[in-house]
């Protein structure tokens, strides 16, 4: 039993440095290129809900591309910025509007 277990070590060992060290021939593997951001946001209209959720950035070796994190981030901010001031400006327009039910029950009598 004693030499069973030392022959089956011997020529697992032997398999394991085998597969590390290889042929030594083989040639390197080439780098991989880089993952690119394949669906941004669109262009052609306001980002909503549903594209922000779609959204998958590429990973990279220590974690996410910044630049294409950058510019989507930069993409969201421009646009919660215009809806900002959008709303900020109906906002106002509705304080100085006058209230529809008091401007018809002025003019009834």
């Amino acid at each position: 039993m004693f030499w069973f277990l030392l022959i089956t070590m011997v020529v697992v060992v032997a398999a394991v440095t085998l597969a590390v060290v290889g042929g030594g021939d083989s040639e390197v593997l080439p780098d991989a290129a880089p993952e690119q951001l394949v669906d941004p946001l669109p262009l052609s209209r306001p980002v909503d809900r549903a594209d922000v959720e779609a959204l998958r950035l590429p990973v990279a070796a220590r974690g996410y591309r910044m630049e294409d994190v950058d510019d989507v981030l930069d993409r969201l901010a421009a646009e919660l910025a215009e809806r900002d001031a959008r709303i900020a400006e109906l906002e106002a327009a509705l304080a100085g509007a006058p209230a529809g039910g008091e401007a018809a029950e002025g003019e009834e009598r």
